[in-house]
């Protein structure tokens, strides 16, 4: 089982695409650091606990890594600092969107997936339907989340052309 460490904004694309229980359907173990957690989600998500998600903590060197690489990679918030640690602390893969978040990790040598990676592995397991996906990526389109449209368009077409 693959363990996917995540950042806020695969949890908010999910919720806001109608596919947050659909992701804990994976087979993936899904994972968010407990500062990450506390601060950005369990006011507005506190049933992600419930679906799924394990809450981790940093130990005392992860910590102090944090607070090394938060120079070198200012523009990551430092709860996204402790998404890319624990991923690196324990070669899990990161799950997030975050552009700054994801230069950071890849500089680290870290496997980064996202939204679109997301979508697609529930497509290809058979756990939402290219008719849920596009529903899903509408009303993420609709809502103005910030994914490579671009991309998940070439995605779609592409699926749809496989079938």
């Amino acid at each position: 089982m693959t363990t996917l460490v995540s950042d806020t904004n695969i949890f908010i694309d999910m919720h806001v695409g109608n596919l947050t229980r659909s992701m804990f359907r994976l087979n993936e173990d899904f994972v968010t650091p407990d500062v990450l957690y506390q601060q950005e989600l369990e006011e507005h998500h506190p049933e992600l606990p419930r679906l799924g998600l394990r809450i981790e903590q940093l130990n005392s060197a992860g910590i102090v890594e944090v607070a090394r690489i938060s120079a070198i990679y200012n523009k990551a918030s430092t709860n996204d600092l402790f998404a890319i640690v624990l991923a690196k602390e324990r070669q899990w893969t990161l799950l997030s969107g975050d552009r700054h978040m994801r230069d950071a990790a890849l500089a680290e040598k870290i496997e980064v997936c996202g939204t679109i990676w997301l979508i697609e592995r529930m497509i290809e397991t058979k756990i939402i339907s290219l008719t849920q996906a596009r529903a899903g990526i509408e009303l993420m389109r609709n809502e103005g989340r910030r994914l490579p449209w671009a991309e998940v368009d070439e995605m779609m077409r592409r699926l749809e052309n496989n079938q």
